[in-house]
């Protein structure tokens, strides 16, 4: 089975409905993105949820609580912790904080730089009936701990600041529920794959 990152947005708003948190964000109007679309060609072969709640998420400025969590590895490397947005306003509000070329200190950590952000909403075109996320060029970071080839994520925090200057943080804690790991496909892992 092939996922494409627009289906991986679907499939975290539909998960995420099951176990919505309180929302606090005062505003949810799209955020303007000054970068040209991107082609959609990597395709996700392995996808990690992972239970628990965000102490913080900041989507350029606006505080919002999430509903859930996944690391998704795209068969060209390129990796997204994306993050579907408790907005009551938007079932399609999701957020990913995405990068190449991670690496592991150890067998309990994980980092990855993060080159762009995705921002997805109802308002995206879509394509196939699903939005599509803008990129918008980014710099950061995103630091995992735990082990997920032992399907256990303490916690994953992200800081990134964007070509307009938003900022964007997340600081997801575990409940300690083992993560569900799913291979979609097979494929070559990227250097530093955090599954080994």
């Amino acid at each position: 089975m092939r996922l494409c990152l627009p289906v991986l947005a679907a499939t975290l708003a539909a998960f995420a409905m099951a176990s919505a948190s309180p929302c606090f964000a005062e505003d949810s109007r799209p955020i303007a993105v000054n970068n040209p679309p991107a082609q959609q060609t990597a395709l996700i072969d392995l996808l990690a949820l992972m239970s628990g709640h965000c102490k913080t998420l900041t989507v350029a400025g606006r505080t919002f609580a999430c509903k859930a969590v996944a690391y998704a590895h795209a068969d060209k490397g390129r990796v997204n912790f994306a993050v579907a947005v408790d907005d009551p306003n938007d079932e399609n509000h999701v957020v990913s904080f995405s990068g190449e070329n991670g690496k592991r200190a150890d067998d309990n950590s994980y980092e990855l730089p993060i080159d762009r952000m995705l921002l997805n909403s109802k308002d995206r075109p879509k394509v196939d009936g699903l939005p599509v996320p803008a990129e918008q060029a980014s710099t950061g970071v995103c630091r995992q701990t735990g082990n997920f080839a032992a399907k256990k994520v303490n916690d994953v925090t992200c800081t990134a600041t964007d070509n307009e200057g938003r900022r964007y943080e997340l600081l997801f804690v575990s409940d300690g529920t083992p993560v569900s790991v799913r291979r979609i496909r097979q494929s070559s892992p990227s250097i530093q794959d955090p599954f080994k």
